[in-house]
């Protein structure tokens, strides 16, 4: 801590002190003059992050306190880099001029920044949006809030700790908020991979929640928002409100409405299938995702609405239909598609331009852009309206151009502003006459005085009359002696000289004051004026998201068409059959990434709940198994979402949840194998399967030994084949040859290979799929085709055939499991029993929880009979 001779705190530091309390959590960036200063402990991070000089500040003889500052014009270079670093900054400005006090100045907090309270262009990426989530942790459910102030968008959700964390995937928040008391809680639940900040236990009060929101949406209730029932999405919703206003963040009209995320109405996709199938981002190095490929929007609202539709797929027919209705429009009438994507362009990023609105953040040149934007909206009103595609119609009425508030942006403002107000010539001429007189004043003062100089002199008969400046007494008129009896009654003498004399006059001292005072007048008038401009456009912040929202649609539909044209794709047909019937399809970001010429095999699939409801697909490493696998959930995926999609037809019933167990993905910082996040990710599939699930599962069982994995992937298959509540569809791409028994014994399994064609001992891989099952992996092909060392190859393929002629004599893996189907047979049993296996320890197990009645069991007795079997197993 700072202090002065005598030992004391400074002045400056004890303010600075006072308010560096109320954020302990923040870097106080903290305004001395023309700079932006940090102390202490702040000042060395400050340092650290941004690459600037950390300095010692002396006051007295024994004390000094670190010190790293930045120009004030640089705060947005360098508060980016703070907040990317994961920090919370509080700005802390100068509240008055330091040229109207004595004392010293007062300061305030004006704005706290965090990961998920911004709204900085420099924080923010403008293709998706900045979640601030908030978790309410309660005995029976969850509740979940997603607030982004860069564009008003405020959603709420409530349930079990497995469809939060889908939630949390799929809207990937910057920040995270939860009750102090919770904080283990969310890791346990959801991982450490989230930047969080603990609140008050208080703030995650119902009560409290609710009456912040009432309040903020100055209602009686929030049954017209549709989450009267939500209480714990209302007290999550609350704790976000609670948190941005604590940032100082007051002037949030454009939060003008709380959305429920409606769970049945969206395609459920936990957070393994969208990791697994790389729809928004990849966990692999260099890989690219499905959006990367889906994304030719034109706007940065269009961008983030593709991200939100992709994660959260369609389940309801008409909604599907209307939306591939208006990409079909786009796609047969290219032109009118360009013509629209053209006028899109300009808009730029409108939807959180008008949140910049509300909070009053907005400078002159995006002031000019949104007049820009609602000249563009214009444009493509008329399009739109003019088409007969009923879709684009609706669109096109909803659509405002806000004509008024546009001229008055158009009339009222230069078309190239500065950035800064203080910078002058914001406001056009002729819009205030007092502005224009201090402006020809200020900027035309010469003029004016020759002006008038030349009048007085006509006025007078003096011809040598001449208007001057000194320190001493300001503006004066120089008359020499030879005509000084012309000089009027109401000039004022002021000074005489040898030869002259020099007066005043009213209007001389009138003009002398404004021009000495008439640029801080423009700055203060103008501002004014801005403010006024900036105030008056807040009761458009409603019609002008609504546009943003429709552009966004338009935009997204667009990029869809043009995808589609582009890459050859094909409308789907939507049915009410619980049917995928894809013909000729591809994987949309594999053929994209083949080298030049090479073209993508297509595939057939073809999956129903009466017929062919699992497709179990053997075949060689690298044949294209797994791309096969993810290319059908992709294309389902993609239908659901309104997209065209990469096949040549595609008949497609609606799917209401899409399932991957696809590649390998070890937990061992978290202390869990592969097999055993195989084993909890598989689990959880066969724990939320419906009659319109879709499921891929990709090498079942392979992390362990290869009896238990045939047996794990042979009960999995029959569970799911066999399930009376659902037959969900199924690709099961596998090694174990072995299952291609379960043909033979499950009348909707059905066998199928990814054909290789062998030639001099070589493997091609023809990547088709065709019906029937393979007898080999082909795994030492690969091998040799990846490098290895020749002595490797050699003696693996020797192990190979002592290992094959072993099964040849029915002593091998292969004859176990047809030995064993025909036992599970003969004693009609329907599913693999592990207590078939002779071990008397489980066997002891066995008739232990056989005679246990578990209707009269009380706690106290099943924990001791738990403990009795763990003796057992010990």
């Amino acid at each position: 801590m700072a202090k002065g001779k005598d030992g004391k705190e400074t002045p400056l530091m004890a303010q600075y002190n006072q308010i560096k309390t109320k954020y302990p959590g923040a870097i106080l960036l903290f305004r001395v003059g023309d700079f932006y200063e940090t102390f202490g402990d702040d000042a060395v991070k400050s340092a650290n992050i941004l690459g600037i000089t950390l300095t010692k500040r002396a006051n007295g003889s024994a004390s000094h306190i670190e010190l790293a500052g930045f120009p004030h014009h640089s705060l947005d270079t360098y508060l980016p880099k703070l907040v990317r670093a994961g920090q919370r900054v509080a700005i802390c400005d100068q509240l008055e001029d330091p040229k109207t006090v004595k004392t010293i100045v007062k300061r305030g907090v004006t704005e706290l920044v965090s990961p998920g309270v911004a709204y900085n262009e420099n924080i923010l990426n403008n293709k998706a949006n900045n979640y601030l989530a908030a978790v309410y942790f309660d005995k029976d459910a969850l509740g979940i809030a997603l607030l982004d102030i860069s564009t008003g968008e405020f959603l709420t959700a409530q349930g079990e700790a497995d469809y939060i964390d889908k939630l949390l995937q799929s809207f990937r928040p910057t920040e995270v908020i939860f009750s102090k008391s919770k904080s283990r809680d969310f890791v346990s639940q959801f991982g450490d991979k989230f930047y969080t900040y603990a609140v008050d236990d208080w703030v995650f009060g119902y009560d409290y929640a609710n009456e912040t929101l009432l309040k903020h949406f100055g209602t009686v209730s929030l049954k017209g928002f549709g989450i009267e029932n939500l209480h714990h999405g209302i007290v999550a919703a609350g704790a976000c409100l609670h948190y941005i206003f604590e940032a100082e963040h007051r002037n949030v009209q454009h939060i003008a409405q709380i959305s429920r995320i409606e769970e049945d109405r969206y395609v459920w996709l936990d957070r393994f299938t969208i990791r697994n199938l790389e729809l928004i981002f990849s966990p692999n190095e260099g890989a690219t995702p499905l959006i990367s490929i889906l994304d030719q929007t034109a706007t940065p609202m269009g961008a983030r609405l593709l991200r939100k539709w992709m994660v959260m797929p369609l389940k309801e027919k008409v909604l599907i239909v209307e939306r591939l209705s208006v990409v079909q429009h786009f796609f047969e009438q290219q032109e009118l598609a360009s013509d629209i994507q053209a006028k899109l362009k300009p808009i730029g990023d409108l939807e959180r331009l008008i949140s910049k609105v509300a909070l009053q953040k907005a400078n002159p040149r995006e002031l000019v852009q949104l007049g820009r934007a609602l000249a563009a909206i214009a444009e493509i009103k008329s399009v739109t309206e003019n088409t007969k595609q009923e879709s684009l119609q609706k669109i096109a009425d909803q659509l405002n151009p806000c004509k008024l508030i546009r001229e008055k942006i158009e009339n009222q403002l230069n078309p190239e502003p500065p950035v800064l107000v203080q910078k002058g010539g914001v406001i056009a001429d002729g819009i205030c006459e007092e502005l224009d007189q201090l402006r020809k004043i200020a900027f035309s003062g010469k003029d004016y005085l020759l002006d008038m100089q030349r009048r007085e002199s006509d006025a007078t008969g003096i011809p040598s009359l001449k208007i001057a400046f000194n320190n001493v007494f300001g503006y004066y008129l120089e008359v020499t002696n030879a005509h000084k009896d012309k000089v009027p009654e109401e000039w004022i003498r002021k000074q005489t000289l040898v030869n002259a004399e020099r007066y005043i006059t009213p209007e001389l001292k009138e003009y002398e004051e404004k021009i000495l005072g008439a640029e801080e007048k423009i700055f203060a008038l103008e501002n004014k004026l801005y403010n006024d401009l900036l105030m008056g456009m807040l009761e458009y912040i409603r019609p002008i998201q609504l546009n943003a929202l429709l552009v966004a649609q338009l935009d997204v539909q667009l990029s869809f068409a043009q995808v589609a044209v582009k890459n050859h794709y094909s409308k789907p047909e939507i049915v009410d059959d619980n049917v995928i019937d894809i013909k000729a399809g591809r994987h949309p970001v594999i053929e994209k990434s083949l080298p030049l010429g090479e073209e993508y095999i297509p595939n057939d699939v073809f999956l129903d709940d009466e017929t062919q409801q699992i497709i179990m697909i053997t075949g060689p490493n690298m044949a294209g198994k797994s791309a096969l696998l993810r290319q059908t959930a992709l294309i389902v995926l993609m239908a659901q979402v309104g997209s065209f999609v990469p096949a040549k037809a595609a008949r497609l019933g609606i799917t209401d949840k899409i399932f991957t167990r696809v590649g390998a993905s070890d937990n061992l910082s978290s202390g869990e194998s592969t097999f055993m996040v195989e084993m909890n990710e598989t689990a959880s599939i066969l724990n939320n399967l419906s009659n319109r699930s879709l499921v891929l599962l990709d090498e079942i069982g392979r992390g362990t030994s290869t009896y238990d994995g045939i047996s794990i992937a042979w009960s999995i298959a029959e569970y799911i084949h066999n399930d009376p509540k659902s037959k969900a569809k199924t690709l099961f791409a596998t090694h174990y040859h072995e299952l291609n028994e379960m043909e033979n014994e499950f009348e909707r399994i059905k066998n199928f290979n990814v054909s290789i064609k062998e030639v001099d001992n070589k493997v091609i891989f023809l990547r088709k799929l065709v019906a029937g099952g393979s007898e080999h992996s082909f795994g030492i092909h690969v091998a040799r085709m990846a490098g290895m060392p020749p002595k490797v190859v050699k003696k693996a393929e020797e192990v190979l055939r002592k290992l094959e002629e072993e099964r040849s004599s029915e002593s091998g893996t292969g004859a176990a499991i047809k030995n064993g189907v025909k036992k599970l047979k003969k004693s009609d049993q329907m599913q693999l029993n592990i207590f078939s296996l002779d071990d008397p320890i489980l066997i002891k197990i066995r008739d232990s929880l056989t005679d246990l009645d578990v209707n009269v069991l009380t706690p106290v007795e099943a924990l001791l009979k738990i403990n009795e079997i763990q003796k057992l197993i010990k």
